[in-house]
C-alpha cells in the first residue's frame, strides 16, 4: 500500500485529488494540507510514501516545503510537484531540491496514478525528454571538472552521464554490457555520494557540473581506465 499526502491550497482541487486517489486500489490518502507549513508538519507526523505537492502555496511555497520535508523526514518520501506549466523555473528549483518529478495539473487520472506508483518505486517521473528540456532551459553548466564529481569512480561518472542524457537502467545495462542490478547499484552509490534523493535531481547535477551539455544524446561515455 502506497500512502499519499495531498497538498493544495484550493479546497476543491485538493479534495478532488484525494477522492480520485482514495478510490484506487493500493493507494491510501493519509492526509491533506492546504499550505506549505502544514505540508511540512503533516509529512513529519504521517510519514507518507509520496507527497503530491502544489508548486505555489501560501505561507511556504512548494519548493521550500519540499526542501524542508526531504531534509528532515526519515524515511524521505518521494515528492511529485503539481504545476500549470512544464517549463517553469519553480519546477526546476523543485527538482534541484530533490523532487522526484512533476505533473501538469490537467494530466489525465491514469497518468497521475501511474506517477504515484512510479514515485513509490523510486523511478523518474515526467519522462526523460520533458525533464531534460526543463533542465536545459534553466541550467548554466560550469566546467566538467566540478568538485561535486571528484568522489565518483569512472564507472559512476559514466552511469551518471547516461542518466543525464535520459537513458533508463535497461539502456545503460545494454550499453555497458552489465546487468540492470549492477547499474542500480552504481546509481545508488553515486546518488549517496552526491547527496541527491531522486533520479531527477541526479539529472540536474549532471547538467550543472558540465558532465552533460544541452543537446547531448545517449552516446557512449569514454571507457574507464581501469
Amino acid at each position: 500500500m502506497t500512502s499519499v499526502l495531498v497538498v493544495d491550497d484550493q479546497d476543491l482541487v485538493r479534495a478532488g485529488f484525494a477522492a480520485l486517489l482514495g478510490a484506487v486500489p493500493g493507494i491510501d490518502v493519509i492526509g491533506e494540507a492546504r499550505d506549505g507549513l502544514e505540508a511540512v508538519s503533516k509529512a513529519a507526523t504521517l510519514r507518507p510514501d509520496v507527497v503530491l505537492m502544489d508548486i505555489r502555496l501560501p505561507e511556504l511555497d512548494g519548493v521550500r516545503a519540499t526542501e524542508r520535508i526531504l531534509a528532515s523526514a526519515s524515511p524521505r518520501p518521494s515528492v511529485i510537484m503539481l504545476t500549470v506549466f512544464d517549463l517553469d523555473e519553480y519546477v526546476y528549483a523543485a527538482l534541484r531540491a530533490g523532487a522526484s518529478g512533476f505533473l501538469l495539473k490537467d494530466s489525465p487520472p491514469e497518468t497521475l496514478i501511474a506517477s504515484i506508483h512510479a514515485a513509490a518505486r523510486g523511478d523518474m517521473l515526467s519522462g526523460p525528454t520533458i525533464t531534460r528540456r526543463l533542465v536545459e532551459a534553466f541550467t548554466t553548466a560550469p566546467p566538467a571538472a566540478a568538485p561535486e564529481l571528484t568522489g565518483l569512480t569512472d564507472r559512476e561518472r559514466e552511469v551518471l552521464r547516461f542518466v543525464g542524457t535520459g537513458a533508463t537502467n535497461g539502456d545503460i545495462a545494454a550499453e555497458l554490457r552489465v546487468s540492470e542490478a549492477t547499474v542500480k547499484t552504481h546509481l545508488n552509490r553515486l546518488m549517496a555520494k552526491l547527496g541527491v534523493s531522486s533520479r531527477a535531481q541526479a539529472v540536474v547535477v549532471a547538467y550543472e557540473t558540465g558532465l552533460v551539455s544541452p543537446g547531448d544524446t545517449r552516446t557512449r561515455c569514454a571507457r574507464p581506465n581501469t
